[in-house]
């Protein structure tokens, strides 16, 4: 019997031709017209007028930070529920991470939690130099109090919306967000250029400081120049082609994942104790993962015993994200909590979503489920 995996790659026929398009020009360098072209794409799919193609979405979370000038001891603002690159970027530049508790609505940060931490800060004389926010799962932080709230306060908003891509939060899409926004096209999101990922952003002098950097901050000059390190963060011209195949069908993969987490509400509406992740009335989600929640309180098994029985079905499943207060690595760090990060991760289960995913495979994971928790 073939593993179900949690969201693997969805590779076409469509996107092979692209990538051998790409590799025949003979621009298989890093620069070229399909990296152009790309870039051009992803600033109309988020509606931003610049976009700059990355090696990874950590990569365009390291240069947003360094362009807005984060300095060793500065603190900014993180979300406690993600994964560890939105807090790893903050201290490849020596800065600290704060990090904000979720709200009940979404998973995403807490707005009114990070109105009183700015606050706090501000009291203090003080305020931290970034908030990050990041969409969680699919679905947008709520940026229609986000960002008048940084805005009050003066602090830029950097979007993490590495999980969001062909989101929506109001009329605008995900990635529209903050002084700039983080995409990622890693292998298990939504769409994949293998590894890579984007920084968006309106602003022309951002984007070129972003573009400079990636490159090993390199002169213009006839010979190799440098008056400040750099970074070797720049997608590649065959990467940027897959990417652009990928992007052509973002609305169908939306499409296809909303299906399946239809399907999935449908077929556990009925169990006791168990709850999908909520779908906050802001906005769209491109449904990336579903997730649900297990309360050991009402249900007959707990989240672990459901992961356990769908690995013996060969059926990959996992935890939601552990939050960063939790993390050894991050012990140390000051944060604001108040426990609804820690029970999603507790009680949250993520189930295969891929936009791939065969309706028979999507039974096993029903049946399974069903099975340990319909008793």
């Amino acid at each position: 019997m073939t593993r179900v995996y949690l969201s693997p790659p969805e590779v076409g026929a469509a996107d092979r031709a692209a990538v051998l398009r790409a590799l025949d020009s003979g621009w298989v360098a890093p620069a070229g017209p399909e990296l152009e072209a790309f870039e051009a794409e992803l600033g109309a799919a988020t509606a931003r007028a610049h976009g700059v193609a990355l090696a990874s979405g950590t990569a365009a979370l390291h240069l947003a930070l360094a362009v807005l000038g984060v300095q060793p001891g500065d603190e900014v603002l993180v979300p406690t529920l993600t994964f560890v690159a939105s807090a790893n970027a903050v201290r490849y530049l020596g800065a600290e991470p704060t990090f904000v508790d979720s709200e009940t609505r979404s998973w995403n940060v807490d707005p009114d939690l990070i109105a009183e931490t700015l606050e706090a800060r501000r009291e203090s004389g003080r305020l931290p130099v970034a908030v990050i926010s990041v969409d969680l799962y699919g679905r947008t932080a709520d940026y229609g109090r986000l960002v008048p709230i940084c805005a009050e306060y003066g602090v830029p908003l950097i979007a993490d919306a590495a999980e969001s891509l062909g989101a929506s939060c109001g009329e605008q899409p995900a990635g529209s967000f903050g002084v700039a926004a983080i995409l990622s096209f890693n292998g298990n999101k939504i769409i994949t250029t293998s590894g890579g990922g984007a920084l968006v952003t309106d602003d022309e002098r951002f984007a070129v400081r972003v573009r400079h950097l990636s490159t090993q901050a390199r002169e213009d000059a006839v010979h190799y120049e440098h008056t400040e390190i750099g970074f070797n963060y720049r997608m590649s011209n065959v990467l940027a082609a897959l990417g652009r195949a990928q992007l052509a069908t973002l609305p169908e993969r939306v499409a296809r994942r909303g299906a399946i987490e239809a399907r999935y509400r449908d077929a556990f509406s009925d169990l006791v104790g168990v709850a999908l992740a909520p779908d906050p009335n802001w906005g769209a989600s491109n449904h990336w993962l579903t997730c649900l929640t297990i309360d050991p309180t009402f249900a007959s098994a707990s989240r672990d015993d459901v992961i356990r029985a769908l690995d013996r079905a060969d059926i990959e499943a996992r935890p939601t994200w552990k939050p960063m207060h939790r993390q050894p690595l991050y012990s140390d760090a000051p944060s604001v909590i108040r426990g609804v990060a820690d029970r999603v991760f507790e009680q949250g289960l993520c189930l295969p979503s891929g936009s791939n995913l065969q309706s028979i495979d999507q039974d096993r994971v029903i049946d399974v489920v069903r099975r340990v928790l319909d008793v």
